[in-house]
């Protein structure tokens, strides 16, 4: 269960998003095991971003995972965290630019694998943002271009600029307003990177039917969100984040979990 970058590059379709492992300028007790351990069970595409506890997510898998043997290190600017649960959107060239060669030193990398662009700023123009992206990839610093929270008419414009590898919009079960943007990458051939791809508490109105689904095929209802999105399109790549090794094994085995046609049907269809 692999997905091909449009350079030949594959990763398993079951990625680890990372910002789990650290809180507030600070390492999570055990958060480097929780890296090495998603390593061991195949998993090969990492998400992390400079604005996670103000790079030290990156540091974390840096010292956990350097020198990244088979694996993809996806990470991403252009959003500032100045303070606990404020983010905000800094897309200015030289800001991006600057961010860029501190996730190279941080990751401990000459070229960083995918670069994703965290939010759009509305301050200033498109081309100006993926423009710096896209000179830092000719410049060999970056090797692909992402984007995140985006709309199909920002991605095609951002497209006309420079060639993007992959979009990462929020999406699970219960929250598919980016299905167009989904479809948009399949027929594209663009990875889909959806985070938060479990949907918090009980799966709001698909909880009756995700336990129903869950029981007949012997997984946990979160196993059985990711399996649903694995089984949505073949470019669909989520990223399940934990701070806990039983939870991050729980969540690799979902790759394992075969859904019917039925099955998936039941849990696409509106409740």
């Amino acid at each position: 269960m692999t997905y091909a970058f449009e350079d030949g590059l594959s990763v398993h379709r079951l990625g680890f998003g990372a910002m789990r492992l650290t809180e507030w300028d600070h390492v999570k007790d055990g958060a480097r095991s929780v890296a090495r351990r998603a390593a061991e069970l195949g998993v090969t595409f990492f998400d992390t971003a400079d604005a996670y506890d103000l790079g030290l997510n990156e540091e974390l898998l840096a010292d956990a995972l350097h020198p990244y043997p088979g694996l993809l290190i996806a990470t991403k600017c252009g959003h500032a965290r100045p303070s606990r649960g404020e983010w905000v959107p800094l897309g200015r060239p030289e800001y991006l630019r600057q961010q860029a060669e501190l996730s190279l030193r941080r990751l401990r990398v000459d070229r960083l694998d995918l670069l994703q662009l965290h939010r759009l700023d509305p301050q200033v123009p498109l081309a100006d943002q993926i423009g710096a992206l896209a000179r830092l990839r000719d410049e060999g610093k970056v090797a692909r271009i992402g984007l995140s929270e985006v709309s199909v008419a920002q991605l095609a414009e951002a497209r006309a600029i420079a060639p993007i590898a992959s979009v990462q919009n929020r999406y699970n079960l219960t929250d598919r307003a980016s299905d167009d943007v989904l479809g948009y990458c399949e027929r594209e051939g663009i990875a889909f990177v959806p985070w938060l791809p479990i949907a918090r508490g009980d799966h709001a109105t698909a909880g009756g039917v995700l336990a129903k689904v869950a029981a007949k095929v012997g997984a946990t209802p979160a196993q059985v969100s990711l399996a649903w999105l694995l089984h949505r399109s073949p470019v669909v790549i989520p990223i399940p984040g934990t701070s806990s090794i039983p939870h991050l094994e729980e969540n690799c085995a979902a790759a394992d979990i075969v859904l019917s046609d039925a099955d998936f049907e039941q849990l696409t269809a509106p409740a």
